[in-house]
């Protein structure tokens, strides 16, 4: 039994279907639900709902298993009775939203929505083991239980004065955990609280039930692990109601993300766990549970996985890979693990020697990650081409799906002996961007380079380290050429064209301007990828540094541009009033020049001016107030 209705907010949900393990339950950063075939270690089934950005997924949790027939449907006696075979189908999904989303698996759709029960965001979803029922915690510190049927609330409840974290339900049906800071049991025919347990200074985060005996037996007992807390803590149902301490704790390395338990039925069997913890690693417990035991219990056997071989082939030292969750196998040492991202994670099943401490799985994840659909899930539809159409470059890597012929090549065509081979350079030349034809050309009649062509060049380029075809791709300058190309990218090719990006921005300030357009579309479009990776910082540290040297500096140049904003103001303030002066000198000569004409064109003799002294006055003082004005502006 897997502890995964409970989900915190640093901790993407996942969960592994129940008793076959067929399947694995991811929610990313996208807000995308994508279910792996962990036999084939395909991508079973992807769905997006439809307000996946804004109310994202907090907490997944898988349905009882449901009776499905097999064969063709047709009617059958009761003698051909086919017997029914039980297969995971309903998956519950809480939301950021307040709703709650039932998925099938069977139909490959959405199954149906319910809302109406939280105003905040759910935090924990479980199943009733026999009944169609559904219980969710949420922040607005109720519990709903929804009825299936009806898609409807049936009851809800006040649970606490904080937000509901986690639950969990008996095996029985019977009883209900809930948990904030305290820990309670409800009793599900009532409503009422069975127990209160304490202990936990945070949020509770997993609570499972370990036991599958009666509660007035003492022999129930629980587990709980809280946020930032090293320690699951085992809790026991008395029938006396002295129960308020925990009487087991295992120790961890790191607060638990996910784990996985198969219960005990009788006091000689013991109980199997298995802890993911924050840290990636992974701890195995065996115990019994038969009273209280002082000293912490130490794992068994801890699990980790490392990665060999970086990028390019750069040494083989090795890297810390992130275990995702854990399932615990039918037979004692089998495990299914899932490790890397939650965008594309690896899927194994190995055995593990319990008997030492401490086993390191060394895998070679670089090779191991390719992302591979089945074609009968994927949408995509494959094209359809003739003998005419030529292919001058190959579909993006994890892309291209094999092309079928057209109606009137049924049969299989025979290799041309005398054909070549166009080499790379060759194709190139056909596709090259300075001969393609402009856009009313294409509009005519005339086909421009596609958004796929930008993608396959960009790849390449990234791939071969050609300047010639990075050049010519990131010469472009339409925002919506750049986001779709971008957008069409395979996964493995986000990092080193932020990696290329970043070494080119360092260059020539006009060829960083076109290329910030590039950058900003990539962590627009792969920010959730990029959060994924486990060496984040040390890949884009050159990154980091630029921009914080840049955001540095740019105090000082809006200092800079303030202080010359003001200096010009002046100086143009300046030139406006010496070019009013000059105005007004001029208009007294051109008035003088003109009365003087007058007086010669009337005949008369010419008549000494008796005010010329006084022009001559106020011309000076004219030109001693206009250099004391000119003075001013200097010294200003």
């Amino acid at each position: 039994m897997a502890a995964d209705g409970g989900s915190s907010s640093l901790v993407l949900p996942c969960a592994f279907s129940p008793k076959s393990r067929q399947y694995l339950a991811l929610c990313a950063q996208d807000g995308r639900l994508r279910i792996w075939d962990t036999d084939s270690k395909t991508l079973h089934q992807e769905y997006v709902p439809s307000a996946h950005l804004s109310a994202t997924c907090t907490c997944i949790a898988w349905g009882p298993c449901r009776t499905a027939k097999e064969g063709p449907q047709r009617k059958r006696r009761k003698s051909e009775a086919v017997p029914g075979v039980e297969k995971p189908d309903l998956l519950a999904l809480g939301t950021a939203a307040g709703t709650v989303i039932i998925y099938s698996t069977v139909k490959g759709a959405l199954h149906s929505t319910l809302d109406g029960g939280h105003s905040g965001e759910v935090h924990s979803v479980r199943w009733h083991p026999t009944e169609a029922l559904l219980y969710s915690g949420s922040e607005d510190t109720h519990i709903v239980e929804w009825d299936l049927q009806t898609g409807k609330t049936r009851c809800k409840w006040k649970a606490d004065r904080g937000p509901v974290t986690s639950l969990c339900v008996s095996p029985d049906g019977r009883l209900l955990l809930s948990a904030g800071q305290t820990i309670k049991m409800w009793d599900l025919e009532t409503k009422e609280v069975y127990r209160r347990f304490t202990g936990h200074s945070t949020a509770v985060t997993t609570l499972c039930f370990a036991t599958t005996r009666p509660p007035d037996s003492d022999g129930l007992y629980f587990l709980s692990g809280a946020a930032h807390d090293r320690l699951l803590s085992v809790w026991q149902v008395r029938s006396d109601g002295k129960d308020k301490n925990s009487v087991v704790s295992f120790t961890l390395t790191d607060e638990p993300q996910h784990l996985d338990l198969i219960s005990s039925d009788s006091k000689d069997e013991a109980v199997r766990l298995a802890v993911v913890c924050k840290d990636g690693q992974l701890h195995l417990f065996e115990h019994f549970l038969n009273g209280p035991c002082k000293k912490p219990l130490s794992p068994t056997c801890s699990v980790q996985v490392s990665g060999v071989g970086g990028r390019g082939g750069e040494g083989d030292t090795p890297v810390p890979v992130p275990l995702l969750a854990v399932a615990l196998g039918a037979e004692k040492q089998g495990l299914i693990l899932a490790y890397g991202n939650h965008l594309q994670p690896v899927m194994e099943r190995v055995p593990v020697n319990t008997a030492e401490r401490h086993v390191c799985l060394v895998r070679d994840v670089q090779t191991t990650l390719a992302l591979s659909m089945d074609t009968a899930v994927s949408k995509v539809k494959t094209p359809v081409v003739n003998a005419s159409v030529k292919v001058l470059v190959p579909g993006l890597p994890g892309h291209c799906a094999p092309l079928r012929p057209g109606p009137a090549e049924s049969q299989k065509r025979k290799p041309d002996a005398g054909a070549k081979e166009m080499s790379i350079a060759e194709r190139l030349g056909e596709i090259d961007l300075s001969t393609l034809p402009s856009r009313k050309e294409a509009q005519k009649g005339g086909l421009a380079l596609q958004t796929d062509s930008y993608a396959v060049l960009l790849v390449q380029g990234l791939e071969s380290k050609d300047s010639h075809i990075l050049n010519k791709v990131f010469q472009t300058r339409k925002e919506v050429l750049i986001k779709k190309t971008v957008a069409r990218l395979p996964l493995p090719a986000v990092l080193p064209l932020v990696e290329e990006l970043t070494r080119r921005i360092q260059g020539h300030p006009y060829t960083a301007v076109l290329l910030v357009r590039w950058l900003k579309a990539v962590l627009l479009q792969h920010t959730s990828y990029l959060s994924t990776l486990p060496d984040l910082v040390s890949q884009l540290g050159v990154l980091y540094h630029m921009i914080e040297g840049r955001v540095k500096m740019l105090h000082k140049l809006t200092r800079l541009h303030g202080k010359l904003y003001l200096l010009m103001t002046q100086v143009a303030a300046g030139d406006s009033a010496h070019k009013v002066t000059d105005v007004d000198h001029t208009a007294k000569l051109v008035y003088e020049e003109e009365s003087s004409d007058e007086e010669d064109g009337s005949g008369d003799e010419a008549v000494p001016d008796e005010d010329s002294d006084n022009w001559e006055e106020e011309e000076e003082k004219a030109e001693d107030e206009e250099e004391e004005m000119n003075e001013e502006t200097k010294v200003n």
